[in-house]
């Protein structure tokens, strides 16, 4: 029996400025395998990946992008699981 680790990522994302843009990138990043939820936050231009797995960077900045929209910042892996600042974790 395999298990598999359960991981989320946080993207910066420009250009999105209404529900449909949330609805749009909501969609495309959906289909990519192993995503379990999208949560996008449209006011602070983040979105929330969650999958069953690893999380493909290109891929979900791929996904974007055939939104109509593009990645300005990927989740940084210093040191995953810990705070912005490392002062709260």
């Amino acid at each position: 029996m395999s298990t598999t680790t359960a991981t989320t990522a946080e993207y910066s994302v420009s250009g999105m400025t209404c529900g449909h843009c949330v609805s749009s990138v909501t969609a495309e990043v959906r289909k990519l395998d192993g995503v379990t939820a999208v949560n996008v936050d449209l006011a602070a231009g983040r979105v929330t990946v969650s999958a069953a797995g690893a999380i493909d960077d290109a891929a979900v900045a791929a996904a974007v992008a055939e939104a109509g929209y593009q990645v300005v910042e990927a989740p940084k892996d210093e040191n995953p699981g810990a705070s912005c600042c490392g002062s709260c974790h």
